[in-house]
């Protein structure tokens, strides 16, 4: 089992940056393909990015390809997503997510465990 915890999120002018994290409980952590995903009301959840368990393998979504970054820690159980030249259009809720497939899943619905979410606002 593996309890996850969202920090980070805010409000941030357009062009800026912030930085999520997603701390991890639990021994496992380091077998788990780590993922972001972000949600807007009445919206599926999206990919964001994500990251297999040994960090060596990473997917972006495409629309933040080239400005977000996904990376991990598996010495403190955590895993970030950088973000930077943020745009009206990333405000949503964010969300990891921890799977055990072969490689990270793009598709929200393949995912074990979950946070409970961080709001990111962009203002224009």
């Amino acid at each position: 089992q593996v309890q996850l915890v969202e920090a980070g999120g805010g409000l941030v002018q357009a062009g800026g940056s912030l930085r999520l994290s997603c701390a991890a409980s639990g021994p496992t952590f380091s077998v788990y393909n780590m993922g972001w995903f972000r949600q807007t009301p009445g919206q599926e959840r999206e990919f964001v990015a994500g990251i297999s368990w040994t960090g060596l393998y990473t997917i972006d979504g495409d629309s933040v390809k080239g400005r977000f970054t996904i990376s991990r820690d598996n010495n403190k159980n955590t895993v970030h997503l950088q973000m930077n030249s943020l745009k009206p259009e990333d405000t949503a809720v964010y969300y990891c997510a921890a799977d055990r497939s072969i490689r990270p899943p793009t598709n929200h619905n393949e995912y074990d465990y979950w946070g409970q979410g961080t709001q990111v606002t962009v203002s224009s």
